[in-house]
């Protein structure tokens, strides 16, 4: 796929277009490339948001503004351009796994690229998290075919970030909606249903909703820092009752000998991965049927990423029984999936909640998302947020009965988050920030 956008305007580049199209692998887009639109070095993001917010009278324009720069300048490990490839390297996406890649590349000719977007076409809706299968149902049944559709997302991993990997600087404008308006040529030229551009940031959700993106929201549980110097601090925030149960449940979870470890850096060895990939294949296999990741993705994501992977490992007896694997961004802890080969009660709360809490307070991290779904985490202080996905639905029959769905959808999301809220473990007497 090939496209040519709007000319830039100004500098070196005056008269060059802008032009989109699609690569069959990461791999063909350099590191440094990607990764300079994806996760572009921090700049002064707080800088730069005071110079809008004192613009000439644009003060909400301003606010959006400062809202989007602050997202750029947040490392984000599943956008980057190990992870991806990670992905893609070990086989747990491409072949016969129903994620074929064809990311987006904006650029000049000749020039490196300004905006990236992860982008796969799907042969099922698996692995999302976001799911879908009922409007595919519904579409079958009135002789549709909803298959294929375009994914634009992190596979396997629910987990908010930017989707439109757009490079800092002054045609970043033009560039973001080269992206937008490729991803619906991609769409027509595949011959796809839609393009479904899942766990976006909300800036990156409203522009798309300008762009004739159908808007889907959903809830998750995140833990969020409030300067806490130890556990012990988090537990004097709640109610006494939810301060005794966490301590019981910590308490239960070490009774029978067991210990809990952080192995990051060069402690993510190949028997740890070894170990841990034992325990994924038990839970994962019990949980979703067929686990998504293959064993490989844990060699060389470990490879390229160990500073950025913290795995919580439990052992008894001298062997590991138990883990969990977490990717730490600039501010936020991802808790991703865990697994176990011995049951004991309360290990999984510990290991993937509790021990996040700890890590996240001992490295100053402002939060931990401990993945999809779980309302049991309101009692362990992770609190509702809403999820953002937009959606291109190229049906116009499809898209308006979606339209119409989603009117209710986000209307009951938003009831459910108020209602959850309300069950928070925290004193009546802190006054906790919105969302």
């Amino acid at each position: 796929m090939s496209s040519r956008g709007q000319p830039l305007p100004g500098d070196d580049q005056e008269g060059a277009e802008l032009r989109v199209h699609a690569v069959g692998s990461i791999g063909q887009v350099p590191a440094a490339e990607w990764d300079a639109c994806a996760n572009p070095a921090p700049c002064s993001a707080r800088a730069i948001a005071a110079t809008l917010q004192a613009g000439q009278g644009e003060d909400q324009r301003s606010t959006a503004e400062a809202q989007r720069i602050d997202q750029e300048n947040v490392y984000n490990p599943f956008i980057s351009h190990d992870f991806l490839s990670a992905l893609e390297a070990s086989g747990s996406v491409g072949g016969r796994s129903g994620w074929q890649a064809q990311h987006l590349v904006v650029k000049t000719a000749g020039g490196a690229p300004l905006a990236t977007a992860p982008c796969y076409v799907k042969s099922h809706s698996r692995g999302e998290y976001v799911f879908d299968r009922g409007w595919a149902e519904a579409y079958e049944r009135a002789g549709g075919s909803y298959y294929p559709k375009l994914q634009v997302a992190v596979p396997f991993t629910p987990a908010t970030g930017r989707r439109l990997l757009v490079k800092p600087g002054p045609h970043a404008d033009l560039a973001r909606n080269a992206l937008a308006s490729g991803l619906i040529e991609l769409c027509r030229l595949d011959e796809a249903s839609g393009v479904h551009v899942t766990f976006a940031t909300e800036p990156e959700f409203k522009f798309l909703g300008e762009h004739s993106f159908l808007q889907r929201t959903d809830q998750q549980f995140h833990w969020e820092n409030s300067g806490y110097a130890t556990f012990d601090d988090f537990l004097a925030a709640l109610s006494a009752r939810k301060r005794k149960t966490i301590r019981r449940e910590r308490r239960d979870a070490l009774a029978n000998g067991v210990t809990v470890h952080w192995l990051t850096g060069s402690e993510l060895t190949e028997a740890a991965w070894d170990a841990f990939f034992d325990f994924y294949m038990e839970t994962g296999s019990r949980k979703w049927g067929r686990p998504y990741l293959t064993r490989a993705f844990y060699s060389l994501a470990g490879e390229t990423m160990r500073d950025r992977i913290v795995l919580m490992m439990a052992k008894r007896a001298g062997r590991w029984i138990a883990g969990a694997i977490n990717f730490i961004g600039s501010h936020t802890l991802f808790g991703r999936h865990w697994g176990a080969i011995e049951h004991h009660p309360f290990l999984h709360f510990e290991l993937c909640y509790y021990q996040a809490i700890d890590f996240a307070i001992a490295h100053k991290l402002s939060t931990v998302e401990a993945g999809a779904q779980g309302e049991h985490k309101i009692a362990r202080g992770y609190m509702p947020k809403t999820t953002h996905s937009a959606h291109y639905i190229a049906d116009p029959g499809l898209r308006r009965a979606i339209a119409e769905y989603l009117v209710r959808e986000r209307a009951y999301v938003a009831a459910a988050g108020a209602e959850m809220a309300a069950m928070a473990p925290y004193r009546k007497d802190l006054v906790l920030d919105p969302e």
